[in-house]
């Protein structure tokens, strides 16, 4: 009879339990019934008093230029066309030991450093009773800019768009998968809603080229703490979200999960420790329960007509990302704990990577995105939820401050900015941060991080902690991790 069983639970457990047995599984967890068998989830809740609940991440795909964004160079104008030679800033700028100190292989990683500074694309302005200068391109945001806190001495390690995978992980591309901010966030924390995932994706990630999945997954802290990626479309938010058989009732499928539930609960004793068994059935568990929460927060009828113009829903250049940035704020308002939006995939290297024509290209992208983001921030302000939302906007890198030229590609003529890591921004607002603030600067070409250099992964840090969650605490038994994937919280920026 024993071997009858441990046969019967091999058998089940080698062969996945069955589509919707698998679903039952996880919640007997959540109930109690299998809690001598599992080890105590990492998701317990933070370390200390947390200052915000939940973030929404924004990446642009690409490099957007922080000098036609929210670090206007005025200098570039009054130099343009000269050689970065010619200006009084030349010597600092150009000391091929401090370009060279941020990459982790300079040799490997060559690029020309454009001397010809171009002038800026687009005029500025200062915004708001704090005064920052934020460029015309972006005027939604710049209303909003007594709320926000632009963070402008951030730099990364790699000037090619593996620094795409960088800004979420803090390694280098070649060092393949690790943990995203956004897993962190996952692991240490767990849920506030059993309906919806602890880690939503929006839009489509960076290509092959930059890291794909890896830049919304888990890696080594298991999948069941990856980004689940949602479509804004009622009718069909997930694809694999629905029964396998179209005319099964909710209720009729909780009945299947009965007996299934029940052998389920044997296998979970047999396997315990299986990390791909318990994210399979976290992840089906998810799955049945999301037929029906998904949906509900991807239609916006219940929306007012207000809100979805505020969002710019009704207008065709700010549809599309007014959608994920209604959908950010409905999903944290249901308890996500961490919403990653993308924008600008291309299926390369993205279509903020403007070598060439970048008032052209930058003024068209910015449209798309200033409405919605700066409707983002007043929405979870008059809804009370600016305060423990945090709002992250950045990109892999920014541009340089001289013009492109290549010899070898006539096309490329001076109208563009190339990849620039050495300095670049990133616009935090909510969350506990200051309002109104400007934290760090670059040179006064927008060379060189110069006050506050913050590496991404002090982005990381500064954003946990205020998740109430330590870095220096979050690790895996086995797993060693090198001093820079803590990174150091930016305490300069902080309310």
């Amino acid at each position: 009879m024993n071997s009858l069983l441990q046969n019967r639970r091999t058998f089940l457990g080698q062969t996945g339990m069955g589509f919707t047995g698998l679903a039952l599984s996880s919640m007997l967890f959540k109930d109690g019934f299998l809690q001598a068998s599992e080890v105590t989830p990492p998701g317990s809740g933070p370390h200390f008093a947390p200052k915000a609940k939940s973030v929404i991440w924004i990446f642009l795909i690409g490099g957007l230029s922080h000098l036609e964004s929210f670090d206007p160079k005025p200098a570039l104008n009054q130099y343009a066309g000269k050689s970065i030679e010619e200006t009084p800033f030349g010597e600092s700028v150009l000391n091929k030991d401090k370009i060279n100190k941020n990459l982790l292989d300079p040799s490997k990683q060559k690029r020309d450093v454009f001397k010809t500074l171009l002038e800026l694309q687009t005029g500025f302005m200062p915004y708001g009773q704090s005064g920052t200068t934020v460029s015309d391109w972006f005027p939604h945001i710049g209303a909003c800019v007594d709320d926000v806190a632009i963070a402008r001495g951030m730099w990364t390690i790699d000037n090619n768009h593996g620094a795409q995978l960088t800004y979420h992980t803090g390694r280098k591309i070649t060092e393949g998968a690790y943990p995203t901010i956004g897993a962190w966030a996952s692991y240490g924390l767990g849920s506030l809603n059993h309906n919806l995932p602890e880690f939503v994706v929006l839009g489509n990630p960076s290509a092959d080229c930059c890291g794909a999945a890896w830049t919304h997954g888990s890696s080594y802290l298991g999948p069941e703490y990856a980004g689940v990626r949602l479509k804004v479309d009622p009718k069909e938010p997930l694809s694999f979200v629905r029964p396998a058989d179209k005319t099964m009732t909710l209720d009729e499928q909780r009945e299947n999960f009965s007996l299934l539930g029940q052998l389920n609960r044997i296998a979970g004793i047999d396997y315990p420790n299986d990390q791909k068994l318990q994210a399979r059935t976290k992840s089906y568990e998810l799955a049945f329960q999301m037929q029906a929460a998904v949906p509900e927060v991807m239609t916006f009828d219940r929306e007012p007509k207000s809100i979805q113009s505020l969002y710019g829903i009704d207008q065709s250049e700010t549809k599309d990302f007014g959608g994920k940035c209604l959908a950010a704020r409905r999903l944290v308002q249901r308890g996500v704990r961490f919403v990653q939006l993308f924008h600008g995939y291309t299926g390369s290297a993205g279509a903020w990577d403007s070598h060439t024509y970048i008032k052209r290209n930058h003024s068209r992208l910015a449209k798309q995105i200033d409405q919605p983001i700066g409707a983002l921030i007043k929405d979870l302000k008059q809804h009370g939820m600016l305060d423990d939302t945090l709002v992250v906007m950045g990109s892999e890198f920014g541009r340089t401050p001289g013009a492109e030229f290549r010899k070898e590609n006539a096309s490329v003529s001076g109208t563009g900015r190339d990849h620039h890591p050495h300095g670049f921004n990133v616009l935090m607002a909510g969350g506990g941060v200051k309002r109104g603030y400007v934290h760090g600067a670059t040179d006064e070409v927008g060379f060189h991080a110069v006050e506050e250099r913050a590496y991404v992964t002090d982005l990381h840090a500064t954003v946990l902690h205020q998740l109430g969650l330590d870095s220096q605490r979050l690790n895996i038994p086995g797993r060693q991790r090198l001093e820079v994937d803590y990174g150091h919280v930016m305490g300069g920026i902080l309310a």
